[in-house]
């Protein structure tokens, strides 16, 4: 992509971002492609679905022993509300009801946001933006981690470490980083989320609350599909700073794998991403790309 300057904890890139350019090239080439730029019609159905599931855990857990409330926050919770995460992902695109009802996504979010336990969807929002508009610049796209984070975790131990507490590193950074004026919208999400734990809690107690908590810390650390946190856009290979991963753990995250194609078309919902390798294969057949999101920590952490 250009030349670079290393350091002992980031790469210095400096020159433009590939997906606008390409983003061009493609839509002149392959006029097909502006179909696909529409609301995915199963988002919503899928979304009910799954936080309908997290309820019903909700209930089932209300008697278990500790042990077992967290073994099934990890195994079965823990997929849930990440994929509920990649669903506001993907809302956050309009992915839901299109960019005409604007307003219907955010709201579908917040609901999405439910099972998470805590207020998420308004956030992600505001500071997803700057991820595809600045994607990787300093101080202004807040997925990329602090220098702090970069000089502290810096051994395979700590590396591991901080996968565990990518979750907290994840929902904080944003304060520290590029912090913005707290709107009405997130003021909502918060009073809605903190109405809904209430609710359960009057009604099956403390275990059903922890148990959605534990979902997300538990699913959003250190699991399986978090693989996904590192391979999207750490730099393995000089000159790629975003990668894909086409494998079976896309069925159950909206296609969040296809991210090369998702940064160069934002406004394609999940379902079809695929549909743009398929039309324009000579794009993304070439492009190093991951095969596993488990191992993916792994080659980070070595």
């Amino acid at each position: 992509m250009g030349n670079s300057a290393g350091r002992s904890d980031f790469e210095w890139v400096y020159t433009d971002q590939p997906h606008t350019q390409r983003r061009k090239e493609m839509l002149a080439k392959y006029p097909a492609i502006k179909a696909l730029m529409r609301p995915d019609p199963h988002l919503k159905w899928t979304v009910l679905g799954l936080v309908l599931a997290q309820l019903l855990a909700c209930w089932l857990v209300r008697g278990l022993a500790w042990r077992w409330l967290l073994f099934w926050a990890y195994a079965f919770g823990g997929c849930v509300n990440h994929s509920l995460t990649l669903a506001i992902h993907d809302i956050s695109h309009n992915a839901a009801f299109g960019t005409g009802r604007a307003a219907y996504n955010r709201w579908f979010a917040i609901f999405a946001n439910l099972p998470v336990g805590v207020p998420y969807a308004a956030s992600f929002k505001k500071y997803h933006v700057d991820h595809h508009r600045y994607l990787g610049g300093d101080g202004l796209d807040v997925d990329v981690p602090t220098r702090l984070e970069g000089w502290l975790f810096c051994t395979p131990a700590r590396k591991l470490l901080w996968l565990v507490l990518q979750p907290l590193f994840y929902s904080l950074r944003p304060l520290c980083v590029n912090p913005k004026a707290l709107t009405r919208m997130e003021v909502f999400n918060a009073l809605v989320q903190l109405g809904a734990d209430a609710a359960i809690f009057a009604l099956w107690g403390l275990k059903p609350v922890i148990y959605l908590l534990a979902s997300s810390l538990l699913g959003l650390g250190l699991h399986p599909i978090s693989g996904h946190f590192v391979a999207e856009h750490y730099m393995f290979l000089k000159g790629h700073e975003t990668y894909s991963y086409y494998g079976p753990l896309n069925w159950i995250t909206f296609n969040v794998g296809y991210h090369m194609e998702h940064h160069d078309f934002p406004s394609i919902p999940g379902c079809n991403l695929p549909l743009v390798r398929k039309i324009a294969p000579e794009y993304y057949d070439h492009l190093p790309q991951h095969h596993s999101w488990v191992k993916t920590p792994r080659l980070q952490g070595s």
